[in-house]
């Protein structure tokens, strides 16, 4: 593994279920978690707009900090719909063990933006954020665990932004990101189906006692990589009310390198189950969002926003063994998905901000590739915050999000190999809390 600076160990924050589609982190802003990030590539209301759009730069007051963080805390159950596997007689049988517990781990996101005025026209800043991320973790000896055990995705970007304002109407930005991705998978391994394909099945029960589901072994991959991107926005100031804003986050591309560990295994397979330097293509997606910020009145702010996510990058997660034999392959074949967010901020007093939103986050996986490492499903937001003037230098911003998902079926697998068959259903949501500091200077 690569080893990382204090700066990034800091900002490698851990979450649980993604909060986005996919593996995707959204929640880079508090002030724009209570919109559910309607419109959050047209707002800019403070430094957090290095992420969604650095355009935004342009319409913030002199010099501005942003603290952030995000408290995730996910839900999932499986239930069973009659799981199964080979039987030491060749004959199908049920998965042995139980549910899983809840695979879902509480998270912390945490954010930081610094946005600095030049002149009257440019502004530069920095962003340090953690854009995609995941983990799911079972209870040990579950039905599930020649499927997954654990599956941990962090990433740590640094995101150095400049923003031009061109005229009264129209401001362009962009940014370099560079980023760092860390991944570990591990698994159970039913060493007893694969002493029945590899060697005689009557000397894998008889003298080595090895049969399916009561011989597990285990198998850890981790892998480590850096890689980099850029994102463009450009906001465009329709009318004294209405503002445009389009931003693009490019893809980036990691070639993970690690090992690949064994543990508990039995003499008769430590010439099969050998340990390995391994690698893995990851490739994060490129995004394109659209955002509409409207003051309806000296109270109201109507926003909107469309997201287009390319998770067609994901078709399948394969790790590699360093003699090129494929250690592990499993087909994802995601699809291109949307996100459609709508809110309001209604300005109660000089000092107090409420915010409201709603979303709806489609899901790239289809009923057919969902697999226990990734349950997702189809997201629905309902999200409240609100914005508190301190002082005439400080304020501070709050949002609580519930998501609702979608039943997820799983049906992964197959009768007769090591792994069986899982099948069944998922039922999930996340809450998250979020809270941020801002200070102008």
């Amino acid at each position: 593994m690569i080893k990382k600076s204090s700066l990034l160990i800091v900002f490698l924050g851990t979450n649980g279920l993604a909060n986005a589609s996919g593996f995707a982190l959204i929640e880079q802003s508090a002030s724009g978690m209570g919109n559910a990030f309607a419109g959050a590539a047209a707002v800019a209301e403070d430094a957090s707009t290095i992420f969604f759009n650095p355009a935004g730069m342009t319409f913030l007051p002199d010099n501005q900090l942003t603290l952030g963080g995000h408290a995730v805390i996910p839900s999932a159950e499986f239930t069973d719909s009659g799981s199964k596997t080979i039987s030491p007689t060749g004959k199908p049988t049920a998965l042995k063990g139980g549910n899983g517990g809840d695979p879902g781990n509480i998270g912390l996101i945490p954010n930081f933006y610094f946005a600095k005025a030049i002149n009257d026209r440019w502004r530069a800043g920095i962003g340090l954020n953690s854009p995609f991320g995941l983990k799911t973790e079972y209870d040990a000896g579950w039905m599930g665990r020649y499927q997954a055990m654990k599956s941990e995705l962090i990433t740590a970007n640094i995101n150095p932004s400049l923003a031009f304002k061109v005229n009264q109407r129209l401001s362009l930005g962009g940014g370099i990101n560079i980023s760092y991705a860390e991944t570990t998978l591990t698994s159970a391994v039913d060493s007893g189906t694969i002493c029945y394909g590899s060697l005689n099945p009557a000397v894998c029960s008889g003298k080595l006692g090895l049969t399916p589901q009561n011989a597990d072994s285990a198998i850890a991959m981790t892998g480590s990589d850096w890689g980099w991107g850029y994102n463009l926005g450009g906001i465009f100031q329709v009318t004294d009310a209405l503002r445009l804003g389009v931003a693009y986050r490019s893809g980036m591309r990691f070639s993970l390198n690690g090992n690949a560990n064994f543990s508990e295994v039995p003499a008769a397979l430590s010439a099969i189950l050998t340990p390995s330097k391994i690698t893995a293509a990851l490739n994060l997606p490129d995004t394109v969002a659209t955002s509409l910020a409207y003051q309806l009145n000296p109270q109201w702010q109507l926003l909107a926003d469309v997201t287009w996510t390319n998770w067609e990058t994901f078709k399948q997660l394969q790790v590699v063994r360093a003699n090129g034999s494929v250690l592990y392959k499993q087909a994802e074949n995601w699809q291109g998905s949307l996100r459609y967010s709508v809110g309001a901020s209604y300005q109660y007093s000089d000092k107090l901000k409420l915010r409201y939103g709603f979303a709806l986050d489609e899901t790239p996986v289809t009923s057919t590739f969902r697999t226990a490492r990734i349950p997702d499903s189809n997201r629905f937001w309902l999200s409240v915050g609100l914005s508190y003037q301190l002082s005439t230098s400080n304020h501070v911003d709050v949002g609580y999000t519930h998501i609702f998902m979608n039943d997820a079926a799983i049906n992964q697998g197959a009768v007769g190999t090591p792994t069986g068959q899982l099948l069944g259903r998922y039922d999930n949501n996340i809450n998250i809390i979020s809270a941020q500091f801002n200070h102008v200077f």
